[in-house]
């Protein structure tokens, strides 16, 4: 079945604005043609709007839905330690379930096709995943410090036989990868007996790194070397593989991640929430880094929208280089959407024959949105994750004329609301 999105216009892969319809081929989950006057045996109309590539949330916690607003306004290791891992230690299957479905509605209606998510219980996010329609690269998180041997090495295990076993999984719109949680959280000997069998399972390493600088100090006092080195060392660093942050990085480790081929993810909300420090993004660019675009989970943002996390990222990377024409509007969206895609190894960010159809139509039709002088300036600056109208993932209509098709939004929201005051009752 051909579906032929109509009326709009489309951002092309160079980021220009053409007036075009995209045919989409259904059944294949691709793009087809980017042309005029183009007929399918279905049609979405996007007249007054702008098709573009499905949003790339490249490094999230999706279940952290439930935490929304748990716990605010702390610095990072005493928001975990004191709120967030006690909440999470209370988390059921059926929690992770429904707040990853809390997630991924709210990644529907604000335009996200595809993101990176590292949590637990995954097989319940993989299920979620397959019922809404989203495209996915899902791991186990593993965290070893302050445990026994034995419970921290099934934890790694785990890590590894969630990555074997789901890869592929949601007829091919589930990726999976080994995501240890961090360089300060997993001990250098599980880095260096788990890496190796990530690489025989075929799959990448998603990890947390230089977050913030109570991070990075303990690692170049211990072992006299910079993070990103320090992970090199241990394995990481494969042109697959990504780290979510790297607000504290230097032009070395730049000039590393550009080497080696790994990307990171910037994630300008959750930083500034926990006041981590503002990430040289401009720097990064500048050596030739591959950069994506996260939210983090919805407990230090406190939304999914990657429409704000692309205003977020322009504003804070000016700030971060000191300079108006840093990280301009061309390379937020960029990050968001091939950028993103690029990172995390999933199809999508790019509307052209042959590509993933995972696209979104934003309605300009809105006192914000008008005039219209520059539409990419208005996708980082203005656009809201409210103005997107329909959203496709894989080819399918996930969400039409903001009604979305693959879930019960009013069953999502009551459940969500039920098991939030239950687990705060429990914690």
């Amino acid at each position: 079945m051909e579906l032929a999105v109509t009326g709009g216009r489309v951002l092309m892969p160079d980021l220009t604005v053409a007036r075009a319809d995209v045919l989409v081929d259904a059944d294949e989950g691709v793009v087809r043609e980017v042309g005029t006057d183009l007929d399918g045996d279905e049609e979405l109309d996007a007249s007054g709007g702008l098709v573009m590539p499905g949003l790339v949330n490249a490094h999230t916690h999706v279940a952290m839905s439930l935490l929304r607003g748990y716990a605010d306004d702390k610095p990072l290791d005493a928001w975990l330690q004191e709120d967030i891992w006690p909440a999470e230690g209370e988390l059921t299957p059926e929690d992770v379930r429904v707040g990853a479905e809390l997630g991924m509605l709210e990644m529907i209606k604000t335009g996200t096709t595809a993101f990176a998510d590292m949590y637990f219980h995954v097989s319940e996010i993989v299920d979620a995943v397959a019922d809404a329609g989203l495209r996915a690269r899902l791991g186990h998180g593993v965290v070893t410090i302050a445990k026994e041997a034995d419970t921290a090495h099934d934890d790694a295990e785990e890590s590894i036989e969630v990555a074997r076993a789901f890869d592929g999984a949601a007829d091919g719109r589930v990726s999976t990868a080994f995501m240890p949680h961090s360089l300060t959280t997993v001990g250098s000997d599980f880095l260096e007996e788990y890496v190796p069998q990530a690489r025989e399972a075929g799959v990448p390493v998603h990890i947390h790194a230089n977050e913030t600088a109570d991070e990075v100090g303990p690692i170049v006092e211990e072992h006299g070397v910079r993070p990103l080195e320090y992970a090199r060392e241990h394995g990481l660093l494969e042109p697959e593989d990504f780290v979510a942050h790297g607000v504290h990085t230097t032009p070395e480790e730049h000039d590393l991640l550009a080497e080696t081929g790994a990307g990171v993810v910037h994630c300008p909300a959750s930083n500034m929430k926990l006041a981590s420090g503002m990430a040289p993004v401009q720097a990064m660019l500048d050596a030739g880094v591959s950069v994506g675009l996260g939210t983090d989970g919805a407990a230090s943002n406190n939304d999914l929208s990657l429409f704000d996390e692309m205003r977020d990222a322009a504003m804070l990377g000016k700030l971060a280089a000191d300079d108006a024409s840093a990280v301009p509007a061309e390379a937020v969206v960029q990050m968001a959407t091939q950028g993103g895609a690029d990172v995390t190894g999933l199809s999508g960010g790019r509307i052209e024959a042959g590509a993933a159809a995972d696209l979104v139509v934003v309605d300009l039709d809105a006192p914000h949105l008008t005039p219209g002088h520059d539409l990419v300036s208005h996708l980082a600056y203005a656009v809201m994750g409210s103005d997107v109208r329909h959203t496709l993932c894989d080819g399918a209509v996930l969400m039409r004329d903001r009604e979305v098709l693959t879930m019960d939004e009013e069953k999502v929201l009551e459940r969500a609301e039920t098991a939030a005051a239950d687990l705060t009752e429990r914690v």
